[in-house]
């Protein structure tokens, strides 16, 4: 039979890395293709590396249907379920996977609470019957599914959301962490793109600096105490720190609002 391939499919789990693609293709010239190709009548739904190197090398597969499929929606959460069950996904990826399912999963939520209402407003019999509402897909939940905690689970949406392609990638491929990264995305899409582009220890200085922007600065010392008899000198020293104190505490917090005030604009015109 014909096998229909989706690109938007293809292109729904992250693809292998070329030492990855390289093992698979190894294995199969090696030991052949075990694992049945899975079809949702003719489309390839898992199975599309080895479905390309057998087609390249000429290796025999086989297909497998899968009956329960009833929507693309069906094939996407089942494509998010396998993915996940596999050992090798990192932490980012599962997160990727885990915010995916959420918005499927809340999406059919909302329409059948919608259709369920319809149908209690319209029906006499029902109407006095409140409708009860299904449990809301919590953070905590959706994180526990994919294997990860739900600050990590924030943390890969704030990326999602914010960062510049260039960070994802660092994130992607372990050049940076994912909780640096969500810190780094605070940043004006530009100014992340020149954070990657100076590599691992740039970006952590940027992460250094956000944080530290966001802590607020140590109070100096103040100035130790006159003796009872302090002579002029010593009377103007202790006026002259103290008058130092006083102005660098100002320029600390004027640098920290700055800093606080830059950082929240960046959010913002992310968020826009």
């Amino acid at each position: 039979m014909t096998i229909k391939i989706s690109e938007e499919l293809r292109a729904y789990i992250d693809p292998l890395t070329e030492d990855e693609y390289a093992a698979l293709e190894s294995s199969l010239l090696a030991e052949g293709c075990r694992d049945a190709l899975v079809l949702w009548g003719d489309l390839l739904v898992d199975g599309h590396n080895r479905h390309g190197i057998c087609q390249k090398h000429g290796i025999p597969f086989t297909t497998a249907q899968n009956t329960n499929f009833r929507s693309m929606e069906d094939v996407h959460l089942w494509m998010i379920d396998n993915h996940l069950g596999r050992r090798s996904v990192s932490d980012f990826q599962r997160g990727v996977l885990a915010l995916r399912r959420k918005e499927i999963l809340s999406a059919r939520q909302a329409q059948k609470q919608a259709e369920e209402t319809s149908e209690a407003v319209q029906s006499t019999a029902n109407a006095a019957e409140p409708v009860e509402a299904a449990p809301p897909l919590t953070r905590e939940a959706i994180a526990r599914a994919a294997r990860v905690s739900s600050t990590t689970l924030g943390q890969i949406e704030k990326i999602q959301k914010t960062a510049a392609p260039e960070l994802v990638s660092a994130v992607k491929t372990g050049v940076i962490s994912i909780n640096a990264a969500a810190t780094v995305a605070s940043l004006p899409v530009e100014e992340q793109v020149a954070a990657v582009s100076g590599g691992k220890k740039e970006l952590r200085k940027a992460a250094r600096q956000i944080r530290e922007a966001r802590t607020a600065p140590p109070k100096s010392a103040p100035p130790a105490p006159l003796p009872d008899n302090a002579t002029p000198e010593q009377l103007t020293i202790h006026r002259l720190q103290l008058e130092v104190a006083e102005l660098t505490a100002e320029r600390d917090q004027l640098k920290t609002k700055i800093q606080h005030l830059t950082i929240a604009l960046a959010e913002a015109r992310a968020k826009n």
